[in-house]
């Protein structure tokens, strides 16, 4: 329910275009990408880069898996940005004030923060993240 009410505020912000058409159902699995997290972070990550599939779309949606030790490093936003936490543990910053998150924890973080998010402990940080874009991309 969380995860459809951010894909509805992401698209309500999105600016106005012709559908694409018929919806689509996205597989995971097909958009599995083993990487180093972004904005010079650390350690490795699993990326599920779900949205790129889509044509035509307004905002993206993301899972990433964040294995241990690893970091999305600190990065200044153009846009509000949801990180919801499917398991495991980590610290989020935000414009210096850093926060740990579990499972079921939202940080809704705001245009021209600060962010970053980190994993702690023994078990991957499994995230959620969803932003618009600025046009609509393909």
């Amino acid at each position: 329910m969380l995860i459809a009410a951010l894909m509805v505020a992401a698209l309500q912000t999105a600016p106005a275009s012709p559908p694409a058409g018929t919806g689509l159902v996205i597989r995971e699995a097909d958009t599995m990408v083993r990487q180093v997290p972004p904005h010079n972070g650390t350690g490795m990550s699993t990326a599920y880069r779900i949205s790129d599939v889509a044509p035509n779309r307004a905002m993206e949606f993301r899972k990433r898996v964040m294995h241990p030790g690893s970091s999305i490093g600190l990065h200044v936003i153009a846009h509000d940005e949801v990180y919801y936490v499917v398991s495991g543990q980590g610290d989020v910053i935000s414009d210096g004030v850093t926060t740990r998150m579990g499972p079921g924890d939202t940080a809704y973080l705001y245009d021209g923060g600060n962010v970053g998010i980190t994993q702690v402990g023994d078990e991957d940080l499994v995230l959620i993240i969803s932003y618009p874009l600025a046009e609509r991309r393909d």
